[in-house]
């Protein structure tokens, strides 16, 4: 009797929260993806679990005493799932903001999250979060902090347009102090109707890896950036493309021009419970005359709706070989993610 009241006392204190939570409308949401993994970078052959960008969070909305606006929220974190250290710590913050949402007016935001131009170049990659993701030969895919973004109402049920400011607080590069409105910004028009994805990005000024760059400074730098995406989901198919150019975008600060281009082709079968994917990509590097080469392919086996198992194979190269300072890093993985939310 004694430990059927206290189990019914415990359940009482969990479920008492979750009232809590349910009157105030947040979701709680998350991902664990754990992978597997050999990795050879041509030097150094080795296996390694991987917590490919777990992460929970909390998001929702609260109407407000004004007619068709609401307030939008949302906190989200990293967690390493594999040895629970983010850089020393347990949490590394990912998308974090909060803002208002008007259902004629469009929706403003202000805090650290993926800046337009990522969230519209991402689309079309079918190994994000892996080491087959695109952000191994093409930049632009920044979290921002100190970031303010209005995005339109979806118009026609399918057009959205994105811009974000960023200012520089005070920063300094070169001899030029960054305090003005924005002194970066980032930008896209997006087109979704479920069978036909496209976007174009652009980004002024905004702190992110060129590669190009990286390949003598070994640092990011200020770059302008433009990309077309596009993806297609024809019954069980997908096809997706991107075509980027990236620049810095203040030559006499990073002491000449230099100059990213990237093709990348995507595509994808979806079989019942498998998915069979694979992706093809390519940056040209204009100033150190080299190419950054990225192949990947790989299964999906789904299952439940928010579950699934999953097998890669990636390769990520440079013209240029390993003892030249070059790139020749292959992976072998196989893992799962589970998606939840309540």
């Amino acid at each position: 009797m004694k430990k059927q009241l206290l189990a019914l006392a415990v359940g009482s204190l969990v479920a008492l929260p979750s009232i809590a939570l349910a009157d105030m409308g947040p979701t709680v949401y998350g991902k664990i993806n754990l992978s597997y993994e050999n990795q050879d970078d041509g030097t150094n052959d080795e296996w390694k679990l991987e917590s490919n960008a777990s992460r929970l969070g909390v998001k929702g909305d609260l109407d407000l005493d004004v007619d068709q606006l609401k307030a939008v929220y949302q906190a989200e974190f990293q967690i390493a799932v594999d040895d629970g250290d983010n850089g020393g710590q347990t949490f590394s913050q990912r998308n974090i903001f909060g803002g208002f949402e008007h259902a004629t007016l469009g929706r403003l935001i202000a805090g650290k999250f993926d800046t337009p131009f990522k969230q519209s170049q991402g689309e079309i990659d079918q190994f994000g979060d892996l080491r087959g993701d695109i952000n191994n030969i093409v930049g632009g895919s920044e979290r921002v902090s100190n970031i303010v973004q209005y995005s339109t109402p979806k118009l026609a049920d399918a057009l959205t347009v994105n811009v974000a400011l960023i200012p520089g607080e005070g920063s300094t590069v070169g001899n030029e102090r960054r305090d003005s409105v924005a002194d970066g910004y980032s930008s896209s028009v997006v087109f979704d109707n479920g069978m036909i994805y496209g976007s174009v990005g652009y980004d002024s000024e905004v702190n992110t890896t060129l590669y190009d760059y990286a390949a003598i400074s070994g640092d990011k730098t200020l770059v302008d950036a433009f990309h077309v995406a596009g993806k297609v989901n024809i019954k069980n198919i997908e096809i997706g493309a991107l075509y980027q150019q990236s620049e810095n975008s203040d030559s006499k600060v990073d002491g000449g021009d230099f100059k990213d281009t990237t093709v990348i082709l995507s595509g994808a079968i979806n079989l019942d419970r498998v998915k069979l994917k694979a992706q093809y990509g390519q940056t040209d590097l204009d100033f150190v005359d080299d190419k950054l080469k990225l192949m990947a392919v790989g299964a999906d086996y789904k299952l439940a709706k928010a579950s699934k198992v999953f097998a890669y194979y990636s390769k990520v190269e440079s013209d240029a070989s390993v003892d030249q300072g070059g790139i020749e890093d292959s992976t072998f993985g196989v893992g799962f993610e589970h998606k939840f939310s309540m």
